[in-house]
């Protein structure tokens, strides 16, 4: 039966260093996908209309080019989410939600370093309680790599891996739509680096016994 999915990004990129693959293969089985970004980059803030005008051009071209339904922004300046957003946030995301109706939610890692991705797992996670939403059945946290990795290593703080999705099919194809977003990519040891993603994903596979996995903490998981 097709699936209702939507992936939570705080930035553009998240969505494919942390499950791209998957996202893919949703895709390929037919399900719709849709997409939450939560923070855009203006002119005002110091970019150029140049990089804003690219910007927008990339996340169109991989809209198109991972086969996303809807594309939803809410416009927040990178960078600048606090707790303070969560008041305006909140209700953002429960209408999306509502209007989405997803039944699996791909979310960023709790405890990442930046603190983008902390809000918005806070406020993504403020729209998943099931007497008020109980069209979802499974929440997921990603992990994000130049994210997770330098998160505070606390123990409350760990990723712990207790899914995995096999994207030994689709490893190549989440590597080409990346380089979509040619700017955030790096040559190694620079952690958004094709190798980089590449030992992450073979290492997940090796835990599994296939040749590229992505892994995810799952948050929620209903059966009914």
């Amino acid at each position: 039966m097709k699936k209702k999915v939507i992936v939570i990004s705080a930035h553009p990129d998240d969505e494919m260093l942390g499950c791209g693959g998957t996202l893919l293969k949703h895709v390929a089985n037919g399900d719709q996908v849709d997409w939450l970004i939560t923070t855009s980059i203006f002119t005002s803030q110091g970019f150029s209309k140049e990089r804003v005008l690219f910007r927008e051009e990339e996340v169109k071209q991989v809209k198109n080019k991972l086969g996303f339904n809807k594309v939803y922004k809410l416009g927040y300046p990178t960078m600048c989410l606090t707790d303070d957003s969560l008041l305006k946030m909140i209700p953002e995301i429960s209408k999306i939600f509502n209007e989405s109706k997803p039944e699996i939610i791909y979310v960023l890692n709790r405890s990442d370093a930046h603190s983008d991705h902390n809000i918005t797992f806070r406020a993504v996670m403020a729209c998943t309680k099931s007497f008020r939403y109980p069209f979802i059945k499974r929440v997921l946290m990603y992990e994000c790599i130049s994210e997770t990795e330098f998160g505070p290593t606390l123990p409350e703080n760990v990723f712990i891996p207790t899914y995995y999705v096999d994207i030994s099919l689709y490893r190549d194809r989440k590597n080409e739509i990346m380089s979509i977003y040619e700017s955030e990519i790096g040559d190694h040891p620079f952690p958004r680096s094709y190798r980089n993603m590449d030992a992450l994903s073979t290492f997940r596979g090796a835990t599994i016994g296939v040749e590229y996995a992505e892994a995810f903490q799952v948050l929620r998981w209903i059966d009914k």
